[in-house]
């Protein structure tokens, strides 16, 4: 299993960024996805997760409204839309894969995801 995340970049303030997630060894539609993010000294923090079937997201309060996560079946890749960006948002984006087959829930517990890429970094400045 490997998950390699891609397009993190500077943006600036009010900018948009799409961060890409590569999964290799499973697919990607049989198991909840989920995005987190780290800024230096701080806790991991959950941005958003995506069910096994897609039919359910959720995102964590702070990113509600302006992110939005999709995934691609025939690409096997996780996708984080990010709009409306602001300086908080600068962090290491890391995309994680679900352990359970099938998970219909959208897991905010970091402790659900068995498999973590090894991120991208995002920066948002003017």
């Amino acid at each position: 299993v490997q998950l390699v995340e891609s397009g993190g970049d500077l943006a600036q303030p009010g900018g948009s960024l799409t961060l890409s997630c590569a999964a290799s060894g499973f697919t990607v539609s049989l198991y909840a996805m989920g995005w987190f993010r780290q800024a230096p000294g701080q806790e991991r923090e959950f941005v958003a997760a995506i069910s096994w079937r897609g039919g359910a997201t959720d995102y964590g309060d702070s990113v509600k409204g302006r992110f939005t996560i999709s995934r691609d079946r025939d690409k096997n890749t996780l996708y984080l839309q990010m709009n409306s960006l602001k300086p908080e948002d600068t962090a290491q984006y890391i995309c994680a894969k679900g352990r359970k087959l099938g998970e219909s829930g959208t897991p905010r517990d970091p402790r659900e995801y068995d498999y973590w890429g090894q991120g991208t970094q995002v920066t948002v400045s003017s």
